[in-house]
């Protein structure tokens, strides 16, 4: 139990709990002010970093006294309860942050993870899905109706520039060029970056601006780009459900969710001879190595082919 000066020149009680939450608040504020990480990447920080203390509390340790002994017998413990290796190394690059900032802060003598390595990764293949499912998939939405033409536009919005699926629920009219042809994102780390729409998505973009946006507004003010049926923004689980119903629909039976469509935006860039570094500022990603990963799903590709149609595949 630890004492500090409630405002009146008393000092009052503050257990160990509240001392952890309030070092948890100040190094998720860390994140936003010295890295300018998105909420939804500092909320998945924050859940990793709950879990331990939650995991901590219950051998009644505090998460600030932590040992190198908690922190493996935490990971132990995720790896015998079959948490992927992934999740676990997820959880290990929140902890390390956490105790670095506490460190550098003098809040704390020595860094539990310091000598702790991440679990080793294999490298894994993004999904995707060929170009032919792709258009079974964007012609699924009926668009005689509002919500279908809405659904449209967001597909064909999606694969033409590979947005994040967050950077297209929070997208505003005012991010939009129609002279220009061109979306300016706010990407991960409030970066910005500018993405050709194309001709065929510019087009279902402004059929459903004229015909679907006003009625799902109902007369409301919004700037956002496509509304919700409350004429609010959207969530990432709801246009989830709405890909997975168009899938159904189509008869698209591998698995699907919006970002599969990222994944196809860059492998039939690369596959049609564009250049990697293009994809990795169309994509935004910060490090080429990230977009390196493509290569081998297209290489992958150029293997089945001359499997196939080579006389000695």
């Amino acid at each position: 139990m630890a004492t500090n000066l409630d405002g009146t020149g008393k000092f009052k009680s503050i257990s160990n709990q509240d001392i952890d939450q309030c070092a948890l608040d100040a190094y998720i504020d860390a994140l936003w002010l010295e890295r300018g990480l998105s909420n939804n990447t500092r909320d998945n920080y924050r859940r990793d970093l709950r879990q331990f203390a939650d995991w901590q509390l219950g051998y009644h340790r505090s998460l600030l006294g932590a040992k190198v002994s908690d922190v493996l017998g935490y990971l132990a413990e995720r790896s015998m309860a079959n948490h992927k290796p992934a999740s676990i190394a997820r959880s290990l690059s929140a902890l390390k942050g956490f105790f670095r900032y506490h460190l550098r802060e003098s809040n704390i003598a020595l860094d539990p993870t310091q000598q702790i390595k991440p679990p080793k990764l294999g490298r894994s293949l993004p999904n995707s899905i060929t170009e032919a499912d792709v258009e079974i998939l964007l012609a699924a939405p009926d668009v005689a109706t509002d919500l279908g033409l809405r659904d449209r536009a967001m597909l064909e919005l999606l694969y033409a520039c590979g947005l994040r699926v967050t950077e297209l629920v929070e997208l505003e009219l005012a991010q939009i060029n129609f002279p220009q042809g061109v979306v300016k994102v706010m990407g991960k780390g409030s970066k910005e970056r500018l993405v050709p729409l194309g001709q065929v998505a510019l087009l279902w973009l402004q059929r459903y601006l004229h015909q679907s946006r006003p009625q799902l507004l109902q007369m409301g003010l919004s700037q956002i780009l496509f509304p919700s049926t409350r004429g609010r923004q959207m969530s990432r689980q709801t246009f989830w459900y709405r890909v997975k119903r168009h899938a159904l629909k189509a008869g698209i039976k591998k698995p699907l969710s919006p970002h599969v469509l990222r994944h196809a935006f860059a492998t039939h860039l690369l596959n049609h001879g564009a250049d990697l570094r293009i994809i990795q500022l169309l994509l935004g990603h910060r490090d080429l190595s990230t977009t390196q990963i493509y290569t081998h799903v297209a290489t992958q590709r150029l293997q089945m082919l001359h499997q196939s149609h080579h006389p000695r595949g």
